[in-house]
């Protein structure tokens, strides 16, 4: 079960800047400030994205063109723009309550807390992996396993693990972040231990005069196909 995401121009029409001069050698071993600036570096002040999404199954698939938005840590909106049957279909995020339209029967619905973990648009993304935001910088503890060296940069890896009252699905993650702050693979784990479902990032492209992931693929580990 696999979700491949191609944001096309991710930040073009953006008036998002860095929040501070980045320095790649600078994060060291602190472990949350890696994370944090590859937060940071993905979303900017603010973003403008458009992005087709394919949802691959073994016996069918589907294409979708969205475009997206976002303003600080805790606002963004999603829009579907073709195909036409899906169209105007959209996600709203705010403060961390996630809200759908269908234009279909023209109504704003909150998406309870019920349905948190289920699929977003048919994919391998839950609406929780959608809504969480920045969440993993607050609610998490982060631990640095290691880094390597390849293809000319250093990659960090960290593992993060939710605080006890954490309100959240996974029992951790586990994140690679390239040292310019693109996150290359993050990794669900489940609470016995378990990996469940992995993003990564199969390219990377200068888009606006910063490194960005230009494709990404999310898939669940037990249903490969």
């Amino acid at each position: 079960m696999l979700l491949a995401l191609l944001p096309a121009g991710l930040l073009a029409d953006t008036a998002a800047v860095e929040p501070t001069a980045i320095d790649p050698g600078a994060a060291g071993s602190d472990a949350r400030e890696i994370v944090r600036r590859a937060m940071d570096h993905w979303r900017g002040l603010t973003s403008h994205t458009r992005m087709t999404m394919t949802i691959h199954r073994p016996d069918w698939e589907r294409t979708m063109t969205m475009e997206g938005w976002s303003k600080g840590d805790d606002v963004s909106l999603v829009r579907v723009v073709e195909p036409k049957r899906d169209a105007g279909n959209a996600t709203l995020l705010l403060d961390n309550n996630m809200w759908s339209y269908s234009p279909k029967i023209n109504r704003v619905v909150k998406v309870p807390s019920s349905m948190m973990s289920q699929s977003w648009m048919g994919s391998d993304f839950s609406n929780k992996d959608v809504a969480k935001s920045t969440d993993i910088l607050d609610q998490f503890d982060h631990r640095l396993d290691g880094t390597a060296e390849r293809d000319g940069h250093v990659f960090y890896t960290v593992s993060s693990v939710p605080h006890e009252d954490a309100a959240v699905v996974w029992g951790k993650e586990v994140l690679t972040i390239r040292d310019d702050w693109v996150l290359m693979e993050q990794q669900y784990w489940d609470q016995d231990g378990e990996l469940v479902k992995v993003l990564e990032t199969l390219e990377v492209e200068v888009m606006d005069g910063r490194p960005a992931a230009r494709v990404m693929r999310m898939g669940e580990v037990d249903t490969p196909g």
